[in-house]
């Protein structure tokens, strides 16, 4: 990783226009700190996984996600929780990915994993969940700290923007320890 710089991709769980997991993507690009860059991809494109079509070879937006992944310092998850998991659009990310096993630019790459949810939980279970695919890419997920988005529909405006303070805060301290984490381990 580049001492001067450091580049993470966002990548939010969610395919809704007004994704809460999306402006919090786009609140860490804002509060990202000083030499470090957040690109955010949306997964829209993205076709059901379908071993038979990779074994034709990955459809572009796949080779284009995968390259956008192995070009990054560390990956940013932001995402929703479904019945008690992941969404099935980013797992279905993840499974492209991380295809073929040993050459999936997940492997050894930083990961963050962050979430904004309207219940208590803020995306607890989702996490766990998520944690455990990693567990099997052999992805460095960072442990600590944690950062899970409570009644978010209070949090944010009707344009998807950020306004809660304390939790900017603490979004910056996240992503700093993100960019130190990526460091220690990229």
């Amino acid at each position: 990783m580049s001492k001067s710089a450091t580049h993470i991709l966002g990548i939010a769980g969610s395919l809704r226009a007004g994704s809460f997991n999306l402006g919090l993507l786009r609140a860490a690009a804002e509060l990202a700190p000083e030499g470090v860059g957040l690109e955010i991809v949306t997964l829209h494109d993205i076709p059901p996984y379908n071993a038979d079509v990779q074994s034709l070879g990955d459809p572009g937006v796949v080779l284009d996600l995968k390259q956008h992944v192995a070009e990054a310092d560390a990956v940013l998850i932001a995402s929703p929780e479904y019945n008690y998991s992941i969404p099935g659009v980013l797992k279905n990310a993840i499974d492209w990915v991380s295809r073929p096993p040993k050459l999936s630019p997940l492997r050894k790459k930083p990961v963050g994993i962050m979430g904004a949810s309207g219940g208590e939980s803020g995306t607890m279970r989702g996490q766990l969940a998520l944690r455990q695919v990693f567990v099997f890419l052999d992805s460095y997920v960072m442990a600590q700290p944690e950062l899970r988005v409570t009644k978010a529909a209070e949090r944010f405006d009707s344009e998807g923007a950020l306004t809660d303070e304390e939790l900017r805060e603490r979004l910056r301290a996240y992503l700093a320890a993100l960019v130190e984490w990526a460091r220690l381990v990229g």
